[in-house]
């Protein structure tokens, strides 16, 4: 075998180790990646489902419209940093989705997986917040929590595209059967509870009333 064959035949080699194991660290850091994609929706999850946490948008949801009515929380909200420990609520939503926003924003989660999920109550939490963060911009500018508006930007695209849902196509519904419709409209029972309320108090009758001797 020729010299020049060798080499040749050792460059060849040396490709393919180099190939494989550029092959190899690539999906390598695709594991890495989603593995630390997965961990991080976890503990947005996790953030999202604390009792803080939902303490925190009670607060902005029933609390907060009603404290903006007063110029004094609105002289905090413009003007105070940090906020007063009344307002404090109000940071813990708004850094939250801040932060959630950079991560989608950035590809540490899957953008299509969290607007699936959370996009209604982004957008509906955004309109909450939104009355209080326009006072608050007045004096921090715009770049306030502008990742928690990217999120409801796109949230609220998501909702447009879906306004049903994102029920897979050609995948049949489990039956979901409104037992309590015609009740609710009527204010009487569904007709099997009516039926088995009828059967529970005969019997009842019967198991108290004296034995015929």
């Amino acid at each position: 075998m020729s010299l020049e064959l060798l080499t040749a035949l050792s460059s060849i080699g040396t490709f393919i180790v180099i190939a494989a194991t550029a092959v190899a660290a690539f999906w390598q850091l695709r594991h890495m990646s989603g593995s630390n994609s997965i961990s991080t929706l976890t503990e947005a999850r996790e953030v999202l489902e604390s009792r803080e946490f939902q303490l925190a948008r009670r607060f902005v949801a029933q609390e907060l419209p009603r404290l903006l009515e007063d110029p004094e929380i609105r002289h905090q909200l413009e003007f105070e940093i940090p906020l007063p420990d009344r307002l404090q609520p109000l940071n813990t939503v708004g850094n939250f989705y801040e932060a959630l926003g950079s991560w989608v924003r950035h590809g540490v989660i899957d953008q299509n997986i969290v607007v699936s999920l959370w996009s209604s109550v982004v957008v509906s939490t955004w309109e909450r917040v939104s009355p209080a963060l326009a006072i608050m911009r007045r004096s921090a500018g715009p770049a306030l929590w502008d990742q928690f508006e990217y999120l409801a930007r796109i949230s609220q695209e998501w909702i447009d595209r879906h306004p049903d849902g994102d029920y897979p196509k050609g995948v049949a519904h489990m039956p979901v059967i409104d037992v309590w419709r015609e009740a609710d409209a009527s204010g009487a029972s569904p007709p099997q509870l009516r039926t088995q309320s009828a059967e529970s108090s005969a019997f009842e009758s019967s198991s108290t009333s004296p034995a015929k001797r």
